[in-house]
């Protein structure tokens, strides 16, 4: 089993969006946004706050993250 790495700053990057936009693009708290920015590499993810920047970034929720094996 494997830790997700999180591709979201990518995402925000290529739009050109900071920490605070993609929250209040996508109605995910500021906290939970900077964390999955700044710390990438979790153990776990909040699936909701997942789809929600998948439909904010107009990506498919997989797109978001990978699998980091061990």
């Amino acid at each position: 089993m494997g830790l997700v790495r999180l591709r979201i700053q990518e995402f925000a990057d290529k739009q050109g969006w900071n920490i605070k936009e993609v929250s209040d693009r996508s109605g995910v708290p500021y906290g939970t946004v900077k964390t999955y920015m700044r710390l990438p590499e979790r153990a776990t993810v909040d699936l909701t706050a997942l789809c929600k920047l998948a439909r904010t970034f107009d990506v498919m929720m997989e797109d978001l993250f990978e699998v980091v094996e061990d």
